[in-house]
């Protein structure tokens, strides 16, 4: 349902500078840039679980928070696909996605800055729902980051834009 946490960044979840990429071997490296995503430090993380199938839709059923997890912003059916929109996981270069039927047709390095609000708008419709659905993954959040959703969730504090996970490849 719309509310569950479906990725978590824990503890076998592993990060690549990119020191560590550019010292791999190239086929380490497909690897590495087939199956991760940059965070906000511009590290490569690569998710052990189910995380490095999540395939890309302008449409997509999840979103990722400033929180290192994401979450399901509208229920998923039985076999239908997990996806995240690209365009806020700071992908190196532009890419065309499968036509769907929306304006948007390229993923672009920069779409968090330009969607931030919107997908900000979309995170806050569900966020309160977090407590009140099952959450299977909820013994992997550390104390600290359940109080912080506890916050959140009864209103003592904002929920922070999904803005902090940029990586600004530039320096700027």
């Amino acid at each position: 349902p719309a509310g569950t946490i479906t990725w978590i960044f824990d503890k076998l979840d592993r990060e690549f500078s990119p020191m560590e990429f550019h010292e791999m071997d190239p086929i380490y490296q497909k690897i590495l840039d087939t199956y991760t995503f940059r965070n906000n430090k511009g590290n490569l993380v690569l998710c052990w679980d189910n995380g490095r199938y999540v395939n890309h839709s302008f449409n997509s059923n999840c979103l990722t928070t400033a929180y290192d997890f994401e979450i399901a912003i509208r229920d998923i059916q039985p076999g239908e696909q997990v996806t995240d929109d690209y365009g806020y996981l700071n992908i190196p270069r532009p890419f065309r996605g499968i036509d769907e039927g929306t304006r948007r047709k390229v993923v672009y390095p920069d779409d968090l800055l330009k969607y931030y609000k919107t997908w900000d708008r979309k995170l806050l419709k569900v966020f309160r729902r977090i407590p009140r659905v099952d959450q299977p993954l909820w013994e992997l959040l550390s104390p600290a980051l359940c109080e912080e959703i506890d916050a959140i969730v009864n209103g003592r504090k904002e929920m922070e834009s999904i803005l902090r996970n940029y990586y600004d490849s530039n320096g700027d």
